[in-house]
């Protein structure tokens, strides 16, 4: 665990990331998105910046393909040790099955929700800069509103 007293909470970040390949690397392949030949790796980190799990995926897959595999080992060797368990991704992982083991597993989560229309007409005054020079300091702007996502909506890419 992590030094003498385990964390009474452990934050698991999951998160892919594109690894370029130069020649014929087995499962080495091209991705459109990232406009090269590589690995499309999937990793789990801790709060603590610990790699806790990761695997070594063809270029061409899904962020979110084989997340249970990476994600569900972790989940285990950590329950009975700590408290709570809590999970951040962004929106590739938005999908039921997610969903569904984190809410069977107890876990409290925030997976970032794939753009659409809706929320973007819903904050879009938000996101409009003003007009002359941008100002120093970092502002932030909140909104607080109700959604309700579609049935059945696909799966972000």
């Amino acid at each position: 665990m992590h030094g003498r007293r385990p964390p009474r909470g452990i934050v698991l970040d999951m998160d892919s990331s594109v690894s370029p390949t130069h020649g014929e690397q087995e499962i080495s392949v091209w991705n459109g998105h990232y406009a090269c030949t590589c690995y499309h790796l999937l990793f789990v980190f801790n709060q603590f910046g610990d790699l806790e799990r990761s695997a070594l995926r063809p270029g061409n897959v899904h962020s979110a393909d084989g997340w249970d595999g990476v994600l569900k080992p972790v989940v285990t060797r950590y329950q009975g040790k700590v408290s709570r368990i809590y999970f951040r991704a962004d929106a590739a992982f938005a999908m039921p099955g997610v969903y569904e083991f984190l809410e069977a597993e107890r876990i409290k989560y925030a997976i970032r929700l794939p753009a659409n229309q809706v929320l973007q007409n819903r904050i879009g005054y938000l996101l409009k800069h003003p007009v002359g020079r941008p100002p120093n300091e970092v502002r932030r702007f909140h909104a607080n509103f109700t959604y309700q996502a579609e049935a059945g909506a696909s799966r972000a890419g």
